[in-house]
């Protein structure tokens, strides 16, 4: 049969030294942990702020250099296209100016020639017209006489060329019998020249031709062509 032996607990003072130690080696670990899971914390905080913060600015940098990038492509492509159709522009630009000088030749050119065509018909329709019917140029005198100061018929002298001075007497003795003819190789066909006393008029055909060209001339827009010969 077992012997119950009394059991002796430490002194309290004893155990309350014990609780002490261990209540001071908790609170040691328990602030080493937490310094520890700080700097995990601190440290971790950190690496995830780097890393994301390093992806933003090189997101935010590709971004930039792409627009840069984009931007100076598209300055680059403008300025080729530029240089690529700069000279093909001036030529067609060269090109109009030289069509329109030369639609404004043309024009004037066929002015031109409508005017020569005109004064070379009429020349042609008054020449028949004083080999039919010469007496027309005595028709010139009488109107020149109209216009100046009345002498007496005796002191007029008509100036005629020579062919047509032969024709008048020919066709129209009694008209020509009127006037002191007299024949001048100097005028053309056509060409009259009228004294009156000490005054002297044209009263020919060649003046008053010119002066329906003028009006022809003025009508076509080429009042300053110069029939070619005059």
């Amino acid at each position: 049969m077992s012997v119950m032996r009394p059991h002796r607990f430490p002194p309290l003072l004893q155990l309350q030294q014990g609780n002490e130690r261990v209540a001071g080696l908790a609170g040691v670990q328990l602030q080493a942990a937490l310094a520890e899971g700080f700097q995990e914390g601190l440290d971790k905080g950190y690496t995830e702020g780097h890393a994301s913060g390093l992806a933003a600015g090189q997101e935010e940098a590709r971004r930039k250099a792409e627009e840069h990038g984009y931007q100076q492509g598209w300055n680059t492509a403008r300025e080729d296209a530029k240089a690529l159709f700069a000279g093909p522009v001036a030529a067609v630009s060269a090109l109009q100016v030289q069509l329109k000088q030369l639609q404004d030749d043309y024009q004037n050119a066929l002015r031109r020639e409508v005017v020569d065509l005109v004064e070379r018909v009429a020349r042609q329709v008054i020449r028949a017209e004083l080999t039919l019917r010469p007496a027309q140029l005595l028709a010139l005198v009488d109107e020149t006489l109209a216009a100046m100061p009345a002498v007496p018929r005796e002191q007029v002298r008509v100036h005629l060329h020579p062919e047509d001075l032969r024709r008048l007497e020919e066709l129209a003795p009694e008209r020509a019998r009127e006037w002191q003819l007299q024949a001048d190789a100097q005028l053309s066909s056509g060409e009259c020249r009228v004294l009156a006393g000490h005054r002297e008029a044209d009263a020919g055909c060649t003046q008053r031709l010119e002066a329906c060209m003028s009006q022809v001339r003025e009508q076509l827009g080429e009042a300053t062509i110069v029939r070619e010969g005059a």
